[in-house]
Formats: C-alpha cells, sequence, structure tokens
C-alpha cells in the first residue's frame, strides 16, 4: 500500500514522552496530569474534558516551552529520522498532527525536515513577559474529532492519506476515510491495537515503512 500524505502524531509516536505530562512532572504536578491524558488517549474521557484543565494546572510559560522542545528532540523514538528519510526519498508528504503544544513541536518538525506549515498543533499565548496567557482555544486539536478534521482538509487536496499514531485521537483519522497504522512502540493502548486498520509494536519507528511505501 503507497500513500501520497503520511502523517504523524508526536508525543509518545516521534518522541518517548508526552510533552504536557513531562511540563506537569516539571511542576510537580505530574500524577495528576498524567491521570488525565492516559483517560483521554484509552478513550475514557473526551479531550475537551481534560485539556484546558491541564494547561490551567501547569500554566506553561515560555522558558518551560524551550525546555520542552529540547526534551522532544532528546527523547526521539529509535527509527524516526531514518523512517522520515526515507519518505522524503520517495517524495511522500509528511505533516506531524498532535494535541500538543506547536512552539514545542516546531524545533523538533525543524530537525526533520518537516516545514512549519506542515506541523497541526495547538498554539500556546505568551504575555510579554513570556508568562503563560492561554492557548488557542478555537483550535480543533484541542477537542475530540480534531484530528479527523485536519485529515479531512487534507484529504480535499490528496487522495491517499496514512495516519500513524499511539492513541484514541488517532484513530479519528478514519473518520475522514484515512489509513490508520496504530504504533505501540513506547505505549501500547488495547483500544488503538483492536481500532488501528494495522498495528506496529515494533521499538523502532522504521516498522511502518512496509505499510507506507
Amino acid at each position: 500500500m503507497s500513500f501520497d500524505v503520511v502523517c504523524f502524531d508526536c508525543d509518545s509516536t516521534l518522541s518517548r514522552i508526552e510533552g504536557i505530562d513531562e511540563l506537569a512532572r516539571r511542576n510537580g504536578i505530574f500524577d495528576e496530569v498524567a491521570a488525565l491524558t492516559d483517560a483521554a488517549m484509552n478513550g475514557e474521557l473526551a479531550l475537551e474534558e481534560v485539556y484546558a484543565k491541564r494547561l490551567e494546572l501547569i500554566k506553561p510559560d515560555k522558558a518551560s516551552i524551550d525546555w520542552l522542545a529540547a526534551l522532544y528532540i532528546s527523547e526521539l523514538v529509535e527509527g524516526v529520522v531514518e523512517t522520515v528519510a526515507a519518505l522524503q526519498a520517495n517524495a511522500k508528504q509528511i505533516h506531524i498532527i498532535s494535541g500538543g503544544l506547536r512552539q514545542a513541536i516546531l524545533p523538533l518538525a525543524a530537525q526533520l525536515g518537516i516545514p512549519e506549515q506542515h506541523v497541526h498543533a495547538v498554539d500556546i499565548e505568551f504575555g510579554a513577559d513570556g508568562g503563560y496567557l492561554d492557548f488557542a482555544r478555537h483550535s480543533p486539536l484541542a477537542v475530540s474529532g480534531g484530528k479527523a478534521r485536519i485529515c479531512r482538509r487534507l484529504r480535499m487536496q490528496h487522495s491517499s492519506l496514512v495516519m500513524v499514531g499511539d492513541g484514541k485521537t488517532d484513530l479519528e483519522a478514519k473518520q475522514a476515510g484515512a489509513y490508520m497504522i496504530g504504533f505501540g512502540g513506547v505505549v501500547r493502548r488495547p483500544l488503538v491495537e483492536d481500532q488501528a486498520d494495522c498495528y506496529v509494536a515494533d521499538a523502532s519507528l522504521t516498522a511502518i515503512l512496509p505499510h507506507v511505501l
């Protein structure tokens, strides 16, 4: 099977971490926030029920977002660089579709050679002093069904699209007619394993290549 566009989740797919959980750990509130994240990724709570709540608890400032950006890169999943290079060599268009924080994901995308306009995530708003103000509440990626909306938009221009990810929100791509590959190299979620079109449990992301080229 071959696809024109290959979309990746970021957290627990391109990078081993869950970004918002790591910001919470830095602030000493990891257990509380991680429980909310896990409930959303396992389909127990709707994303919109946890999104604002987590950020209001953490209030990430610009310095913590810069810290997280470096952590995303240092915790790259095995085989990410090779996977992206192989897809680019085969003229595939690559996008990142994430419910994570866009300013923290952009440096990772730049390192992989993925254009800024192909990074779909949630923007954070800072004050003049770099303190946390709010997040982009209009973003489709802060609510359930958001990844399906982004995939639908992409499918208006491209005939075939695949989404690679670890969580329930990544399964939403199927609502947009996308093929969905579940990636369990970091976290194995029974719901995703059961409902994905194809499931890869290898620790290296390169295991997806036979399914997308």
